[in-house]
């Protein structure tokens, strides 16, 4: 396991225990600082599994290459690069994803 991993896990226990604190003394500003927190936590823990992959994935694409010789290693690195952008991808549909709930959750607020 990764230190962004580690670091990430310890991070959402954080902020959910600074959440609950918050919550039960009424204090929202702490109880927030603990739900950004968390979300800091799962961005950290997501980068470390995504590490973790790709070094995987690298490992494998060398194993290959000792195997089987180049064909191999090309296909390897375009199959890490796709996974590098899905995972782009899917990194910035959560951010849209969640900036526009927080977006819909201040209007809901404000008016």
């Amino acid at each position: 396991m990764n230190t962004e991993k580690v670091e990430g896990k310890f991070d959402q226990v954080a902020g959910k225990i600074k959440q609950s604190v918050g919550e039960a003394v009424g204090n929202q500003k702490l109880a927030n600082s603990g739900v950004a927190e968390q979300v800091k936590g799962a961005a950290k823990e997501t980068w470390g599994n995504a590490k973790d992959a790709a070094a995987a994935a690298n490992a494998d694409a060398h194993a290959r290459v000792d195997v089987k010789g180049e064909d191999y290693k090309a296909r390897a690195e375009d199959t890490a690069h796709n996974m590098r952008e899905k995972i782009a991808n899917t990194a910035q549909n959560v951010k849209d994803s969640m900036n526009e709930k927080l977006d819909n959750f201040k209007r809901e607020h404000n008016s």
